[in-house]
């Protein structure tokens, strides 16, 4: 077992676990973090691209594209309800059924959206089932994380946690590139007034796909050998009497849960600042074109698939405090650079802000999994790491698009936005250092 600052707490995670059950869990998890992932992001491109105007009708652009950003922002609201439900179920119950019934909520809510009537048909119903069906959305993608997560990290060989942690971690650059790609796909294959229309809608259509993962998973991966021997350990009186993992989390290690949230919320803002607030102020501030901002997000996206499990397998050998610090480091850095190289209007500068950007976020997101894991014991582990990865979604992530619209309207310029990102980086140091003190402490 580690003891060192690059393990915060150290947890054991496994027993021995068969390895080719372990590879085949890690697949099925990294599946479904791909799905959810898919299906949470179609919402954000198209809240960029078409939300506004037919969900909530207005005279200014920016005030509908605010209205869209605001309802993408609710579903990160509901992602710490998701967390501390499936959290607790999932620590009593087990990871598999609260990882099914994820996925079994999102397929059914994104669909929903794809079927939705808009305001011009159905009044104001439209932008409140909207946000309804969003809530639902974030609830499915609070639960899934921590269930993804501790499938494969659980069964992962000794030594390797963080590379098979980080297999469900490359869930999210796989849903940005295929979120990516069918829109490109239905934008070539349709007119504008037809995108605008009927042909927006496809790609949420598409995530229905995941109930078939959903039985996939329910009916053919076993549940980890971390919980099954925890559950083992406890005798029939300790399960009767044994209390509630959240109240347990929320009284002892709330410091814990918090600073894991705060470590983290700089990946997450700056991760959808690029992909969905760049998108909007590209094509709506600096008349970029749609499809070409889009493509570059999917190549900056395929990038990740090598950087994550690389930077995983990293703090695998040296730490993953020691990894985690430099990537959050490089982003505060790199936010001015960033922004600036957006401002000239030239996709090749794009990518290359975006490309960098990217690599020290991978440089976070790979050993993420495993050091959030390796923070709790497994009694309370899926609740306590899905609270901080929760916690830092709502500061970080489903503001993050709001802010940069207000930020930009207020001040004028993008370095406000620089600022917020480095704001946020200045946080995650922090916490990382206490975190490392802590693990020094032990």
């Amino acid at each position: 077992m580690e003891n060192s600052p690059s393990a915060p707490s150290a947890q054991p995670l496994t027993t021995t676990p068969d390895t080719t059950r372990g590879r085949r869990v890690a697949t099925a998890a990294a599946l479904a973090s791909a799905v959810e992932w898919y299906d949470y992001f179609v919402f954000g491109i198209a809240a960029a691209l078409v939300l506004g105007d037919l969900y909530f009708p207005s005279g200014s652009s920016s005030a509908g594209v605010l209205a869209a950003f605001a309802t993408f922002a609710v579903g990160f609201l509901a992602r710490p309800l998701g967390g501390i439900v499936a959290g607790h179920l999932g620590d009593k119950r087990g990871r598999k059924p609260m990882l099914v019934f994820a996925l079994t909520l999102m397929g059914l809510a994104t669909t929903g959206i794809g079927l939705l009537p808009t305001y011009e048909t159905i009044g104001v119903a439209a932008p409140l089932l909207l946000v309804l069906l969003r809530i639902l959305q974030g609830l499915a993608v609070g639960a899934q994380w921590g269930g993804a997560i501790l499938l494969a990290t659980e069964y992962a060989p000794e030594g390797k946690r963080g590379l098979y942690g980080s297999f469900v971690q490359l869930g999210v650059p796989i849903g940005v590139i295929t979120a990516n790609t069918v829109f490109l796909l239905t934008g070539a294959f349709t007119s504008d007034s037809g995108f605008e229309s009927w042909g927006w809608r496809l790609p949420f259509l598409v995530g229905v796909l995941v109930l078939g993962l959903a039985w996939y998973i329910h009916t053919r991966v076993e549940e980890t050998p971390a919980f099954r021997e925890a559950e083992r350990a406890l005798t029939e009186q300790e399960k009767a009497e044994r209390r509630s993992p959240l109240r347990t989390v929320v009284r002892h290690h709330l410091g814990t849960v918090l600073l894991a949230g705060g470590s983290f919320a700089v990946n997450t803002a700056t991760f959808y600042i690029i992909i969905t607030g760049v998108l909007d102020y590209t094509t709506r501030e600096l008349d970029m074109e749609r499809d070409a901002v889009l493509m570059v997000s999917l190549c900056v996206s395929l990038t990740q698939l090598v950087l994550i499990p690389a930077s995983a397998a990293l703090s695998d050998r040296i730490g993953r405090i020691r990894v985690y610090a430099i990537g959050a480091a490089g982003v505060g850095l790199w936010a001015v650079p960033l922004f600036l190289l957006i401002d000239t209007g030239s996709l090749l500068w794009l990518g290359v802000g975006s490309f960098v950007a990217s690599c020290f976020l991978s440089i976070m997101y790979g050993p993420q999994a495993a050091l959030f894991a390796e923070l709790f014991t497994p009694e309370m582990r899926y609740t306590g790491a899905s609270l901080g990865y929760q916690i830092a979604a709502v500061l970080g992530g489903g503001l993050a698009p709001f802010v940069m619209v207000l930020l930009l309207e207020a001040t004028g310029t993008s370095m406000a936005v620089s600022a917020y990102i480095i704001g946020l980086a200045v946080i995650a140091l922090f916490s990382i250092k206490v975190l490392a003190d802590r693990a020094r402490s032990r």
